[in-house]
């Protein structure tokens, strides 16, 4: 099963852009915290920067209120898409909205 939940707050503005056959997706980084005692004891905080896409009927949704610091829940799976860049190979992986809620 390939499934991700996300709660955390938009890290950039959503980017429209097209893929290869045409089609429009927004692309935006939604930064999640996570909070963990290290092994002395102490309360840490590590940020996390997920890359996430949104197709079809969430690109309105996303670009109308995918502002900075706005809180959302992300639902989806995750994806991973390369490209070739100076004869090197680059992988991307990021989640692709099945599902989203602004908090």
């Amino acid at each position: 099963m390939n499934h991700v939940n996300l709660i955390g707050t938009v890290g950039t503005i959503p980017r429209l852009a097209k893929d290869g056959s045409g089609k429009q997706v927004a692309r935006f980084i939604l930064s999640t915290k996570e909070d963990y005692l290290d092994a002395s004891g102490t309360l840490k905080a590590r940020n996390f920067k997920h890359l996430i896409s949104a197709w079809g009927r969430w690109i309105p949704i996303v670009v109308e209120f995918g502002k900075e610091g706005v809180e959302l829940a992300v639902e989806g799976r995750l994806t991973t898409r390369f490209y070739n860049s100076n004869g090197k190979i680059n992988y991307i992986t990021e989640v692709e909205v099945n599902d989203l809620i602004v908090m």
